[in-house]
């Protein structure tokens, strides 16, 4: 069974729905988003969360959390 053709979505500007304001301001917004300065990872320079104060990606995040946990259990083992 086909699928119906789907009309392409109605502008929520022009119907009057969002106000001509609200939209503009998405519209920045959005067209700003891609311009932001990130922050590169120190181990494999991937795109990392600039808040965060260590500067690193999620996967080398995990890795050093994942290494931390391995150290403190061969830690713990050898006592």
């Amino acid at each position: 069974m086909k699928r119906k053709p789907q009309s392409p979505p109605a502008d929520l500007g022009a119907a009057g729905i969002v106000s001509s304001e609200i939209l503009e301001n998405a519209k920045r917004s959005v067209l700003n988003e891609g311009h932001k300065a990130t922050a590169k990872c120190v181990v494999c320079s991937a795109e990392a969360t600039p808040t965060a104060g260590e500067q690193l990606c999620w996967v080398c995040r995990r890795l050093k959390i994942s290494a931390w946990r391995d150290a403190d259990n061969q830690l713990s083992n050898q006592e």
